[in-house]
């Protein structure tokens, strides 16, 4: 594939970013001197320095060429995992759950099971979500070196192992702190370097109006073709769109998905960690106006035979995750091509960055520590820290030349949360909100959640079973088959752990109190001014998303 030309200046700002990151990971090292530095930044932050590295640790390839590539593939209705797909599930966890994680002063999510259950449940959460951070951290890893390969021609192998060793070396000095300042910088890398994307197609194209007029009926539209699953682009209906993705995919991401959740725990105070997801909502409302119109603006032009645009072709198959870097290099001139590119790789090693230092807190404490060494001293935690750090960053290079051979990495990461935080939530949301559940009944609730979720999946991929047996529809998307696998994952594990806690041992409502909902005191909050509370800002938040569905109807 030809390379994009770059000139000095575009160099220069690219460069820049790589020493600016390095750099920070270089100073603020000297301030990682414990185990609560390095893994939860000290619980120094404001609300706003964790809402914005809550958000931005989901900013990585997911949402920036993957929601782009799937607006190509399936229309606006990639919308839905902004608004109803996101926003109701951060704003449950910061009202309802967060009082729970912060208060007890767990380090990891597998903690909060420890607690809640018993260790066996933590350790199989833990290996997990372990397994699941590296899949992930592999998509960066190879996101990075698709925008590298597109505008630099650089080879695929060098281009990720120079990423890779760049996030190893700032994670593995500071640990969460190097990454939430680096995602703090990439937060407005987003949004200074690719807004403008956006705003040139609508000035090539003529309006909004007119994009959405050139593109299929199917994919203008929300919900008023969700009736039918025939009748819209990603071919799923609205108990598909509700069940699937707004309620098991979306809450089980957000709510118990440690590599967002560990921002909100490094917030100073409960307040502070219960805004930290509402305030993100809004930034996150606000997204779909860079990634989604650009996503349509890329199926326009490639839709327009004189228009010369075409996204990259690899071994015959089309590669939907083009369609960003393909729009910058059409738009930017050189120079601004350069804040384009690095605000990619920002986003990219940011996210990256989340999943490693998610990764090596989980392990240090809910594996190694839990299990391996239960007596190692803090200065032996920091260090197997540091090491997992740079193993995990090794293994998620294996992970990335997986992820290539997806044509989507948007269906590759949901296949991916379908087998671990669906059936997650389901045991998260009976342990904080059920007294009697049990021990036992979340264990093996889980595992067969998480072993049902998987099966399916391989029975739908070699042929075992058709799609629309699980998605209960003659026309269904491999997007739909993701969403309609994680809602029966989350049924088998909620059924399953109530179904066993009947006939097994329950832990004494004493060791609950502060884990359960019904058995901990309600957070004081006579003395916070109405403006400042949390379930003040949530309703905002609501009202909003509630306007966006309707406008987009």
């Amino acid at each position: 594939m030809q390379a994009f030309s770059l000139g000095v200046v575009d160099w220069l700002v690219i460069a820049s970013y790589f020493v600016i990151v390095l750099g920070l990971g270089f100073y603020l090292k000297r301030y990682t001197t414990n185990q609560d530095d390095y893994f939860l930044a000290g619980r120094r932050n404001s609300a706003w320095v964790a809402g914005l590295a809550f958000l931005s640790a989901n900013l990585g390839a997911l949402e920036l060429l993957g929601m782009t590539g799937n607006t190509f593939k399936y229309g606006m209705y990639v919308a839905h995992f902004y608004w109803i797909g996101a926003i109701p599930a951060m704003l449950f966890l910061g009202i309802f759950m967060m009082p729970f994680y912060y208060s007890s002063r767990i380090k990891s999510i597998p903690g909060y099971l420890k607690l809640r259950f018993d260790e066996k449940t933590r350790v199989l959460n833990g290996i997990a979500f372990g397994v699941m951070t590296l899949l992930v951290s592999g998509i960066n890893l190879y996101a990075m070196a698709l925008v590298l390969r597109t505008f630099v021609g650089w080879d695929w192998n060098v281009s990720m192992w120079v990423s890779a060793i760049t996030v190893a070396v700032y994670v593995g000095m500071s640990g969460l702190m190097s990454a939430i300042f680096t995602e703090i910088i990439q937060f407005f890398l987003i949004w200074f370097g690719l807004f403008l994307v956006s705003i040139l197609g609508i000035i090539e194209i003529g309006s909004v109006k007119e994009i959405l007029h050139r593109v299929p009926e199917s994919f203008s539209t929300l919900w008023s073709t969700s009736g039918d699953a025939s009748q819209n682009g990603m071919m799923i209906t609205w108990a598909g769109i509700v069940l699937g993705l707004g309620f098991v995919l979306s809450f089980g991401y957000w709510t118990t998905d440690f590599l967002v959740v560990q921002r909100a725990f490094s917030a100073k105070n409960l307040r502070s960690a219960r805004m930290t997801p509402v305030l993100a909502s809004f930034f996150k409302m606000a997204l779909p106006f860079i990634v989604i119109l650009a996503g349509l603006i890329a199926l326009v032009l490639s839709r327009d035979p004189g228009s010369g645009f075409a996204l990259v072709q690899e071994g015959g198959q089309v590669n939907y995750d083009s369609a960003l870097p393909l729009l910058i290099a059409r738009y930017y001139p050189s120079g601004l091509i350069g804040l384009g590119v690095t605000a990619l790789l920002a986003g990219f090693m940011a996210g990256q960055a989340g999943n490693i230092s998610a990764f090596n807190t989980v392990w240090t404490y809910d594996i190694y520590k839990s299990v391996i060494n239960k007596t190692a001293s803090d200065a032996h935690l920091l260090w197997m820290g540091r090491v997992a750090t740079v193993v995990g960053v090794v293994i998620s290079i294996g992970t990335a030349y997986w992820a290539k051979s997806f044509p989507s990495i948007m269906d590759y990461m949901q296949a991916i949360f379908s087998w671990v935080n669906a059936p997650l939530f389901a045991t998260m949301l009976l342990g904080m909100f059920v007294r009697w559940i049990t021990p036992n009944g979340a264990f093996w609730g889980l595992l067969a959640g998480m072993g049902s979720s998987f099966f399916l999946f391989l029975a739908v991929k070699f042929q075992w079973i058709s799609n629309s047996v699980i998605t209960l529809s003659t026309s269904a998307s491999d997007m739909a088959g993701n969403f309609w696998r994680a809602w029966w994952a989350w049924f088998i594990c909620f059924a399953l752990t109530i179904v066993i806690s009947f006939f097994t041992e329950k832990k004494p409502e004493s060791e609950l109190v502060g884990l359960v909902k019904w058995l901990t005191p309600a957070t004081d909050e006579s003395d916070v001014p109405f403006m400042r509370k949390p379930q003040t800002w949530a309703i905002i938040s609501v009202v909003v998303l509630v306007a966006l569905n309707i406008y987009f109807w």
